[in-house]
């Protein structure tokens, strides 16, 4: 009796599944593909991406070299990829900077334990030595970081350096003096809160970059209605999120039939009757500012008039919620109990000109650290990207003043923790330690990006860095502006203590994940059956 030779089937469908060797290559490939993708990116004169938008955004363009905006924007299938793509986002969401070190850290530790397991060892091997090198790392990482939070004019230098590196890889690094005073400012109003909520950014297209100025209080990119006071003193600001018409009745699906034109017009009148009503009750709290997240049409703006109301229609929501944090006020619906409404306050509210637009001022706002930022610039791409590059410029600096230790930039960090870990590789017994081995040289290879980048020999200046440190010239790192090594605590090239930290170990535990697996199983889509009116 002949037996069958078929396989058998154990998946549903067209489920299928990648094995072993086979589902890790496929992981390090994509994993190593989005590493590439955003290595150009890194230090000083990394370069940028443009990226062009399908489907609804259809041609929208963004000129961008921010790892998280990047890989947010491209679409992709490999399940190693969307991992790194994740932790680029979280990354960007904890610390603010360092999107593009950690994807590339984390896609450079998976391209050394491709090598490694082509060699026959085994990934729970390379794991063991990972994780003593991430610790060894990141405890030389705890004794490099230096503290002067003590010392106030020392700590706002530290600040402002720190501003200036997060800067000069951005596309405001020909302003990064300007800009890293404008975002330090902003951040020491905040008097250590860390509620980065209160700064607001506005853009307008314009001018150039260093027409951007930092205002003090709120702005609100919105006018009052016709016939409104421009300016009011004092202002008690009632902040409502409410439907403000009058010219369609709001109950879905509704049908009202009238024999005579002459019950349209009574018709009309109840809902004046009814839109009159509603005025009254928003007057009767004593407000003499009405900010409406939705529209406001003529009547009502109109009875808002009469009453000597500022009345202010359509605040986007993020604008409206930030202006009910920074005025102490509260977003009310209704309006039956005027005792239990909290209004906003402050002291003047007035038109300003920003270019040829008006916007409305906001000052001496009762959250006083709030200010905001106007970003102006020649194109709607320049000034998208200097949103960005501020965001992470204010992240930093916020996660700066809660753990106030900082490090040294231009590769430094990366060295000191290299040879740490090279160190207590020759000290370890065991494969573990070819483990360690490959760790160093994963973590050598940022500063090789940031001088590939910018056209130098990285070779020979990474040969150059190495050798400095085993000196005892731990400060040294990259000068990317003479194109060869210095002392970074003399260029005030530093960093934030947080971000390295969140980079190493943020890269380490994703490489580690995406190394553990060793099976890929793609489910078989759900069918889509027409008869049942799935079409």
């Amino acid at each position: 009796m002949e037996m069958s030779l078929n396989p058998v089937r154990v998946l549903k469908d067209e489920a299928h599944e990648e094995k072993a060797e086979l589902a890790r290559l496929s992981s390090f490939i994509g994993a190593i593909a989005i590493g590439d993708l955003v290595k150009s990116t890194l230090g000083p004169k990394g370069m940028d991406k443009i990226l062009i938008s399908h489907g609804r955004r259809s041609g929208t363009v963004e000129v961008t070299n921010d790892g998280a905006t990047i890989l947010r924007c491209v679409g992709v299938d490999n399940p190693a990829a969307k991992i790194l793509v994740d932790m680029s986002r979280v990354q960007d969401e904890e610390v603010g900077d360092g999107t593009t070190s950690v994807t590339v850290l984390a896609a450079e530790l998976l391209r050394e334990a491709e090598k490694l397991i082509e060699q026959r060892i085994h990934p729970q091997t390379i794991i063991g030595g990972w994780r003593i090198a991430t610790q060894v790392a990141s405890a030389a990482l705890s004794d490099a970081a230096q503290d002067n939070s003590a010392n106030n004019t020392k700590f706002e230098e530290d600040l402002m350096n720190i501003a200036r590196t997060t800067l000069s890889s951005k596309i405001l690094c020909q302003h990064k003096d300007f800009f890293a005073k404008l975002t330090v400012d902003a951040v020491l109003r905040l008097k250590g809160s860390g509620q980065l909520d209160a700064i607001q950014i506005i853009k307008k297209t314009g001018g150039t970059l260093e027409d951007s100025f930092l205002d003090e209080g709120f702005l609100l990119d919105k006018k009052p209605g016709m016939h409104q006071p421009k300016r009011i003193e004092n202002a008690k600001i009632l902040i409502a999120n409410t439907p403000m018409d009058t010219d369609k009745i709001k109950v879905f699906g509704s049908n009202i039939k009238v024999g005579s034109l002459a019950k349209i017009a009574d018709l009309e009148l109840a809902e004046k009757e009814k839109m009159k009503d509603k005025v009254q009750k928003i007057l009767s709290h004593n407000c003499n500012v009405f900010i409406n997240r939705q529209l406001i049409y003529n009547y009502p703006e109109q009875l808002f008039a009469d009453a000597g109301i500022m009345a202010i229609e359509h605040a986007d929501f993020d604008g409206i919620e930030r202006l009910a944090l920074v005025t102490g006020g509260e977003i009310v619906s209704t309006f039956d109990n005027p005792s239990l409404v909290k209004l906003g306050q402050c002291d003047l509210i007035e038109e300003i000109m920003v270019g040829e637009d008006s916007l409305l001022r906001f000052s001496g706002v009762k959250l006083g650290e709030a200010c905001t930022i106007v970003i102006r610039g020649a194109t709607q791409q320049i000034i998208d990207e200097a949103e960005r590059s501020l965001h992470d410029a204010l992240c930093v600096l916020t996660a700066t003043v809660k753990e106030s230790r900082i490090v040294y930039g231009g590769g430094c960090c990366e060295t000191l923790m290299a040879l740490a870990v090279l160190k207590k590789a020759a000290e370890t017994p065991g494969k573990e330690s070819i483990a360690m081995e490959a760790f160093a040289r994963a973590l050598l290879q940022l500063p090789t990006a940031i001088a590939d980048n910018a056209g130098y020999d990285s070779a020979q200046l990474i040969s150059e860095l190495r050798a400095a440190h085993s000196q005892g010239k731990t400060s040294y790192g990259l000068d990317m502006y003479k194109g060869k090594i210095g002392c970074m605590k003399e260029l005030g090239i530093t960093e934030s203590y947080v971000v390295k930290r969140q980079v190493l170990l943020s890269a380490a535990e994703a490489a580690e994940m995406i190394l553990r697996v060793d099976n890929i199983i793609r489910c078989a889509p759900r069918k889509r059956v027409k008869d049942r009116g799935y079409c």
